[in-house]
């Protein structure tokens, strides 16, 4: 079978991936057949929408569409409305009305708030499932005095600089979640996990803007699929909690 093309845009312009459909693998390898085998944990986010989606259209396997529809999901910061979704070739009102439901009941049953942030591995567990994206995402969560998650939300996809991650962005919904602390990390799809000098400037400069606005910058995390670098562990310009500073 075939592969279809999935493209994504930066800096560098268009860029074509090939996407091979479930059944051009081996199957062994098919979502389905790992979910049964080894449970939904160890999909990709890319994986489990192809499952939800069943099927894709003449031109666009499934698989290409789940990953059209996880870059429009990483780009809204709340879950989009039905009328929104189906302006993606591929998706009917039935599939669109599916994945908001879905998205709609995670969020209620087993969302991320709540979730108390002690450690830049407790940081990893909340962020890690971004680390397949083939761009990076720079996102920024909002905690409450206890250091509980409020929310997680992407500020942007693309190429992280200095000039795209303003704090005027990166702070605008804290403050409307009336938030203590905040923690702000970004995935390398390289894998290599050394901070840039952009990525040192970007932490710098949102640790001031944070001191000026009264809220606590905990942490700024650099990962891949299935490691990280912390800014705090490495007492890189932050340090991290010990004894009292930690909440209880």
């Amino acid at each position: 079978m075939k592969d279809d093309f999935y493209s994504v845009h930066d800096s560098g312009g268009r860029r074509d991936f090939p996407v091979p459909g479930p059944q051009a693998l081996p199957p062994a390898q098919r979502p389905r057949e790992r979910l049964l085998k080894l449970g939904p944990e160890s999909l990709s986010d890319q994986e489990l929408l192809a499952i939800l989606l069943n099927t894709g259209i003449k031109g666009k396997n499934v698989s290409v569409l789940a990953a059209e529809l996880l870059d429009r999901l990483d780009r809204d910061k709340e879950i989009p409305p039905v009328k929104e979704l189906v302006r993606l070739t591929g998706l009917g009102e039935s599939k669109a009305s599916a994945i908001a439901a879905m998205l709609e009941f995670g969020r209620r049953k087993w969302g991320m708030t709540g979730k108390r942030i002690r450690t830049p591995e407790d940081i990893f567990h909340v962020v890690r499932h971004y680390a397949d994206r083939r761009q990076e995402r720079f996102i920024c969560a909002s905690l409450n005095g206890a250091h509980e998650v409020l929310a997680v939300r992407i500020v942007t996809v693309g190429l992280v600089n200095r000039t795209i991650v303003h704090p005027r962005e990166v702070f605008a919904d804290p403050l409307s979640d009336r938030s203590c602390a905040v923690f702000v990390s970004h995935n390398h799809p390289s894998g290599d996990l050394r901070p840039s000098e952009e990525d040192d400037d970007i932490t710098k400069t949102l640790i001031e803007a944070a001191k000026l606005l009264g809220i606590r910058f905990l942490d700024h995390l650099i990962f891949s699929e299935n490691a990280f670098y912390s800014y705090c562990q490495n007492n890189r310009y932050i340090p991290c909690m010990t004894g009292s500073d930690r909440p209880a």
